[in-house]
């Protein structure tokens, strides 16, 4: 479906082989993809070869890169941070998707990503690129600070460009969840962060981000529009539990960390600075981490995930 941004206010929430340098000329279908040796970037690449598009895959290793020149790729290599070497990225292409490297562990005033959306926002207007996709984050407009705030300091970078740039904000991945297989199937117990238990959370698969991300870098929109995607239903740390259960074929229930032991809990993980992850899920237990609009629907079933992933770690 084509957008024409034209009906909506600026900013509206919609409901709905490597080389130096390219030729400066502009191919009208050639999309450059960021992040694509993930989840969500290899999906919509996937997504995009197979509708015959032509796709250019930047990455930090030639080697990791192989696999997509292997599958009718161009490649380019470049850091997120690395202005000149995205600039040559971008170039002679029509479409972007900017997927900013995932940090955990931020240092204080969010230097890095700052970094980040700077070279990107630059290297994009000077590459001439006509438009861009970037993968933001549910709560993005949160104002209390959190991990997410990342995209919150993206998201004000990227409104400064003068190409139209859809920002696309998924619900909390479902694949989260790759961290209760274990306990699930040795000990029949899920340690939840996401309080209380009967509390729905919305969630989305990385698959349906990768296909909506598709779609949306092939269609034609004005200004900067906000996207904002989830599953098909809203799941609760009792559901998750439920669907392992049912997937592992044992009794699997969820138990709540206690708010009291995170700190001492990240730490001992070896963060620095665990107070922003902690106010992120504070931010989603208490609620002002949400969409700012009406949410589209993703297809991708929590159980589909739930049984990949278990499949994956038997494997």
């Amino acid at each position: 479906m084509t957008v024409n941004h034209a009906q909506y206010e600026e900013n509206a929430i919609l409901k709905w082989s490597i080389e130096p340098r390219f030729k400066s000329m502009k191919s009208r279908n050639l999309y450059v993809i960021t992040g694509i040796t993930g989840k969500i970037g290899g999906v919509l690449a996937r997504t995009l070869l197979a509708a015959n598009q032509p796709v250019r895959a930047v990455v930090r290793d030639a080697d990791k890169g192989a696999v997509w020149a292997a599958q009718g790729c161009e490649l380019a290599l470049a850091e997120m941070h690395d202005e000149a070497a995205l600039t040559a990225a971008f170039e002679g292409a029509e479409a972007a998707f900017v997927l900013p490297p995932p940090n955990f562990d931020p240092e204080p005033g969010f230097p890095e990503a700052r970094a980040i959306g700077t070279a990107t926002r630059n290297a994009l207007v000077y590459s001439n690129i006509s438009k861009v996709v970037y993968l933001s984050t549910i709560g993005a407009q949160a104002t209390k600070e959190n991990l997410l705030t990342q995209h919150t300091i993206a998201e004000e970078i990227f409104r400064t460009l003068p190409i139209p740039v859809t920002f696309l904000r998924p619900a909390w991945f479902m694949e989260n969840s790759s961290w209760d297989v274990a306990p699930a199937r040795d000990h029949g117990v899920i340690p939840s962060f996401l309080q209380p238990l009967d509390k729905p959370v919305p969630m989305v698969a990385t698959i349906d981000i990768g296909h909506v991300a598709a779609r949306l870098l092939q269609e034609t929109w004005t200004g900067h529009r906000t996207v904002e995607l989830e599953g098909p239903h809203r799941v609760t740390p009792h559901e998750i539990a439920a669907t392992f259960s049912k997937v592992l074929h044992r009794p699997v229930r969820a138990e709540v960390v206690p708010h009291e032991t995170w700190k001492r809990l990240f730490d001992s993980q070896g963060m620095k600075n665990p107070g922003l992850r902690i106010r992120m899920l504070d931010g989603f237990n208490e609620g002002w981490i949400d969409f700012e609009g009406t949410s589209i629907k993703g297809s991708i079933e929590f159980e589909t995930v739930i049984r990949k992933l278990v499949e994956q770690q038997s494997n």
